[in-house]
């Protein structure tokens, strides 16, 4: 099947601090999102869309220009919530299946090793998610009381998602919960599909905060050095 990815960078990024959104800010020399998309770039054989927010369109098209960025990808405006700005771009795919991976376009430190493992495993098994194991002690919280939990039961989820246009067509047209937090826990609720994990990876971590951008920043420089 046919290899997409969808990059949802519509996100304002209100925990940065920044009035200029964190996808668009300057990781070694150019903008995060042109990383991120540079990774999926020669690994998918189908089309790569980026959603991004409405009122950045234009702003975006100058930067490509800027930084001479040619990697061919369709821009779709992004909405309210990650889960409409996902069916936006699902409607732009034209072909009738496909595997598709659903990447933060704030993860730009992805490696190409871990999408390609993605894009495997998903072939194989339907679809993959990846995850790392949790490395600190955590405690359950129920109001005011809080109580051991074993790290071993738990681990975190990261992106890309890898799953079928059928599955994610079928998931998205559903109505919004809050419980949707990622693709997988979209499609879990309309498909019942078992979710398939794959280990991912410790740098591959999701600029949210500035102190994530600095982090961000000294392992690219290691990676240059």
């Amino acid at each position: 099947m046919k290899k997409v990815v969808i990059i949802t960078a519509a996100g304002t990024g209100e925990r940065m601090q920044s009035q200029l959104p964190k996808q668009f800010l300057l990781l070694s020399g150019i903008p995060v999102l042109m990383h991120t998309i540079k990774k999926f770039d020669g690994i998918v054989d189908g089309e790569i869309l980026v959603t991004l927010p409405e009122n950045y369109m234009d702003y975006w098209k100058k930067l490509c220009a800027e930084y001479d960025f040619n990697i061919p990808h369709t821009t779709t405006a992004g909405a309210a919530t990650r889960f409409e700005s996902v069916r936006n771009a699902l409607e732009k795919i034209n072909v009738d299946e496909a595997l598709v991976a659903v990447h933060d376009g704030v993860r730009p430190l992805v490696s190409e090793l871990l999408i390609k493992n993605i894009f495997s495993a998903a072939e194989k098994n339907g679809n993959a998610v990846p995850f790392i194991p949790l490395a600190e002690s955590i405690r359950s919280m129920d109001g005011a009381k809080n109580s051991y939990a074993d790290r071993k039961n738990f681990v975190s989820i990261q992106t890309p998602q890898c799953f079928s246009l059928s599955s994610l067509k079928k998931a998205y047209a559903q109505n919004f919960s809050e419980a949707f937090t990622d693709d997988a826990t979209t499609v879990e609720a309309a498909t019942g599909e078992k979710i398939f994990l794959v280990e991912g990876e410790k740098q591959n971590i999701k600029i949210t905060t500035s102190s994530d951008f600095e982090y961000c920043e000294s392992l690219m420089e290691k990676v240059t050095i």
